[in-house]
């Protein structure tokens, strides 16, 4: 096991593509593993700086990572292909090799930016602002480093299954380093799946196997928006979906696939 040292930071960087973990990212399921959220911030992260250098006239539009196992503390090594080159739309690729592993794939389209604001409208219903959620969220009662390092307020109408939370945190994304506004944001997204606790997690097993984060316009922190709904069926396949927040509003949607068991850890 590789862990970094750093105290306020979820990765220390060893080179430009490489990052070691240190104990604020760890899961809420395992304490052998990291959390999803901030290894997607960092990929997230990670693909904005790629963009900014290549393709600064497109703006990203769809994350989609899957998780390929287990994801173990130790090194991140991480690689960017460009599935599909373009001037006004690219698909790109990345892979983070965990411990020597393959662990998550991740793909993100980029789209030519433009001026569309007379036309910019949804119909997403905004979440009053952080300030009057005065509840600690649920998504506090899980374990692991990454949750103790949140801030998670919630709102009074809270329930299993449906929850309206705001995320935020002091810890940086990278030791020593400003990280993109969209990396500051995207190490929360995964959170989602812990914010409305559907069933005890010590009784049942819900971890997502992916995520994928649709956005209308680029996001700001430092807090993050969820208005969640998790829904579990009956022959052992969940879903979580959200709508994401920032303080100016939605700007994007979040869905995940769970995989539903009888908890035979906790």
């Amino acid at each position: 096991m590789i862990v970094g040292t750093t105290a306020r930071s979820y990765f220390t960087r060893i080179d430009d593509h490489s990052f070691l973990p240190t104990e604020h990212a760890g899961g809420a399921w395992r304490d052998d593993e990291l959390h999803l959220a901030p290894v997607a911030g960092l990929v997230i992260d990670h693909l904005e700086r790629w963009r900014r250098e290549h393709a600064p006239t497109l703006v990203f539009s769809r994350f989609s990572l899957e998780v390929l196992g287990q994801i173990a503390r130790d090194r991140i090594d991480l690689d960017i292909e460009v599935i599909r080159p373009g001037r006004t739309i690219e698909l790109l690729e990345t892979t983070a090799v965990i411990g020597g592993r393959t662990t998550v794939r991740a793909r993100a389209w980029l789209l030519q930016a433009s001026d569309t604001s007379q036309v910019a409208e949804h119909e997403f219903d905004a979440l009053p602002p952080p300030e009057e959620f005065t509840e600690t969220a649920w998504l506090k009662r899980w374990r692991g480093g990454l949750i103790a390092g949140l801030e998670a307020r919630q709102s009074g109408d809270t329930r299993p299954g449906r929850a309206k939370v705001w995320v935020t945190s002091d810890v940086d994304l990278i030791a020593g380093e400003q990280s993109t506004e969209l990396g500051a944001i995207a190490k929360f997204f995964d959170t989602a799946n812990g914010v409305s606790m559907r069933q005890d997690p010590q009784v049942w097993m819900y971890p997502n196997v992916d995520l994928t984060a649709h956005l209308f316009r680029q996001p700001s922190g430092p807090w993050l928006g969820l208005d969640t709904r998790v829904a579990f069926g009956a022959g052992g396949i969940g879903q979580t979906n959200s709508v994401l927040h920032d303080a100016d509003g939605p700007f994007g949607t979040l869905a995940q696939s769970l995989t539903l068991r009888p908890n035979m850890i906790g």
